[in-house]
């Protein structure tokens, strides 16, 4: 399942872009994942190499720690169990077809885990208004049901009847930052956590169902 790639990042999460159509949406789908930057605070450009007496860097355990802490920052709709320690937190767009397949494919985990979707906009300038529904939505998985239902469509997903909230597409825009702070390049991108002290997990791209639970050790 192919993660979603921005074909250029925008300077601000706020800043509009120009209609793109759904050839050009598919266009911007390409294989492959990101890897995850360590969270440590040092500069572009320093050597990775620990100098004498320096803290060794964060291992990979933490960092997926760090990733999945960095992403209870931010906003989303919880669908699945909403008391279960299972949780993954999945950064998606609504204008990407492979988060509508992921959508699919974790729907028959939904009554062991906890799923956290939070939406980000860089795809098309629907983006942030569709994700603003989606979060304001009282049934929050069956708008998703219906969203990503006319997306494989080719419909474009929901229609957004009137202007967004600005409070959501202030979420919106917080979650998009959070996502570009853990250097994630592709959308789907889920950080997760096994149980209620870990073991913790990140992964670019979307899985079908039976790696989705093998990820997450159902």
């Amino acid at each position: 399942m192919s993660p979603h790639r921005p074909a250029a990042r925008p300077q601000q999460a706020a800043a509009a872009a120009p209609p793109v159509p759904m050839n050009r949406r598919l266009a911007l789908c390409a294989a492959g994942g990101s890897v995850l930057a360590l969270l440590a605070a040092c500069s572009k450009g320093v050597d990775n190499a620990t100098a004498p007496g320096a803290a060794a860097p964060p291992s990979s355990a933490d960092t997926a720690r760090l990733a999945f802490e960095a992403a209870a920052q931010g906003t989303g709709f919880v669908v699945g169990q909403a008391m279960a320690a299972r949780e993954v937190r999945v950064f998606f767009d609504p204008q990407c077809p492979h988060c509508a397949t992921l959508w699919a494919a974790s729907r028959p985990l939904h009554d062991r885990i906890r799923m956290v979707w939070m939406p980000v906009a860089f795809i098309g300038p629907t983006s942030g208004p569709q994700g603003a529904l989606l979060l304001a939505s009282a049934d929050a998985a069956g708008a998703m049901d219906q969203h990503e239902s006319l997306l494989a469509a080719g419909k474009g997903g929901l229609a957004v009847p009137g202007p967004a909230d600005d409070g959501l597409l202030a979420k919106i825009k917080a979650n998009t930052e959070i996502w570009r702070a853990l250097k994630a390049e592709s959308v789907p991108y889920m950080v997760y956590r096994v149980a209620a002290t870990g073991p913790y997990g990140v992964q670019p791209g979307g899985l079908p169902t039976e790696q989705l639970a093998q990820m997450l050790q159902l």
